[in-house]
């Protein structure tokens, strides 16, 4: 009962075919190199893609994309365009060959460096090798990009959520007045 969770779609394929699947078991593994995990039911649609290029595409969802992320959570890519029908962009991958989605305010190019099995889900453990940020969200003066100004969205026992206040930041506990 870790809550609450990210919330991101995970693009994957290539430019003729690809898919999206919204995912909430994701997280960080590492800061250097940096590495990333999904985990994902074999029998998902977008699993064999994945499995296939060893290759997806982490892309944050903000408010403006929890509509498109709850419908490529419950819609199987087997049968429709997921890009298509949430009007999204599947934009050139840069560093592999996932299109990301041109509206997400963060996306994370991976390329998948280990698959392990551990029961309903496989998990995909993935070096990041490219991340693609909306200029709106860089601070012009100290040109630091400022993800908490893009509202995303988290998951919590069946609920979307923003984010919440800022209620402190990293140190201030020990931090000297």
């Amino acid at each position: 009962m870790l809550y609450p969770l990210p919330v991101v779609m995970v693009s994957c394929g290539n430019a003729d075919v690809h898919n999206i699947i919204t995912i909430a078991w994701t997280g960080t593994l590492c800061t250097t190199p940096p590495m990333v995990y999904i985990s994902v039911r074999p029998e998902r649609h977008s699993y064999a893609m994945i499995k296939e290029q060893m290759a997806f595409t982490i892309n944050l969802v903000d408010k403006n994309l929890v509509k498109a992320a709850d419908f490529c959570g419950v819609r199987s890519g087997k049968d429709i365009d997921k890009f298509k029908v949430m009007k999204l962009t599947p934009a050139a991958g840069i560093q592999n060959s996932c299109p990301y989605i041109a509206e997400s305010p963060l996306s994370m190019e991976c390329k998948v460096t280990q698959i392990i099995e551990l029961g309903s889900h496989h998990m995909f453990m993935a070096e990041v090798l490219n991340t693609i940020a909306d200029e709106r969200f860089f601070n012009n003066r100290t040109s630091k990009f400022e993800i908490e100004r893009a509202a995303l969205i988290n998951y919590n026992h069946g609920g979307y959520f923003e984010h919440g206040d800022l209620v402190g930041t990293f140190g201030y506990s020990v931090k000297k007045k």
